[in-house]
């Protein structure tokens, strides 16, 4: 009976060791997966680069970015006139398997020449082509752009929607070239922040989730559609798959605000 006893205190010990093992192997794989690290640091615009449409790369036209209160700004104080000088702002590093998350919101009124589509209008570009590639007087980088969209007070404006600059993406199981798509977001009027989180497995899926519910998911990101600069260049590599790039916010006529901007790198 002893013996018994002590075989079964010394299986016991073992289990419980591997349990715990177990447990902290666990809780490593945990850390690691959310290891989140900021992209924005609520200081300075360190680590981006900006690039507007008329202006060579690097230059802050009229300020157009700037950072207060640890919330990255879309600025128009300086304007007399929007003039189609669409902007974006570059992270300096490219990304292929991430997890990205930020708040926005819309605030203020939009300058008066901005087109009617870009009322409190913004978005995050995703798998964008390198920014020291971008014409003068490009528009928008090739890319996936996670559309920002705020509500006019009237109407349902859905946000975290697809669009396509220069790329194409499947649905369903199809290829899909339309511009642009609605996410199932329901709609934010006012000056609300909103939580936006972005999910990019290569060149295989990706996902739209606003305050936490998915509301878009597609597959297989590619070149395809039209460009307004390098036409031929990227003609050439229609179909290409595009597995990884940089990440930019855009500034289209109408003061948006940004924070919290974080990445989680995953593994492929």
């Amino acid at each position: 009976m002893k013996k018994t006893f002590n075989l079964l205190a010394v299986f016991f010990c073992i289990a419980l060791l591997f349990n715990c093992k177990n447990d902290e192997k666990k809780k490593t794989e945990f850390t690691e997966k959310e290891n989140w690290v900021k992209l924005f640091n609520g200081k300075d615009l360190n680590n981006w680069t900006i690039k507007i449409k008329g202006h060579p790369l690097g230059e802050n036209h009229k300020n157009t970015f700037i950072v207060e209160n640890e919330v990255l700004k879309v600025n128009y104080k300086e304007y007399d006139s929007f003039n189609n000088a669409f902007g974006h702002i570059y992270y300096n590093k490219a990304f292929s398997n991430y997890k990205f998350r930020m708040q926005y919101r819309f605030t203020g009124n939009q300058l008066k020449d901005g087109a009617g589509w870009a009322t409190r209008n913004s978005g995050v570009m995703i798998h964008c082509e390198d920014p020291k590639n971008i014409g003068l007087n490009q528009d928008f980088p090739v890319s996936i752009e996670v559309q920002l969209l705020g509500g006019l007070d009237t109407g349902e404006r859905p946000t975290g929607n697809l669009c396509t600059p220069g790329t194409h993406v499947e649905m369903n199981g199809e290829l899909f070239t339309p511009h642009c798509v609605n996410s199932s977001s329901k709609t934010f009027n006012g000056n609300q922040w909103v939580n936006l989180e972005i999910e990019v497995r290569n060149d295989s899926i990706i996902k739209h989730f606003i305050n936490g519910e998915n509301v878009l998911t597609y597959t297989k990101p590619q070149i395809g559609g039209a460009v307004d600069y390098n036409e031929d260049f990227w003609k050439n590599k229609a179909g290409t798959p595009l597995k990884k790039g940089f990440i930019s916010l855009q500034s289209e006529s109408h003061p948006v605000e940004f924070k919290n901007i974080e990445i989680l790198e995953l593994q492929q």
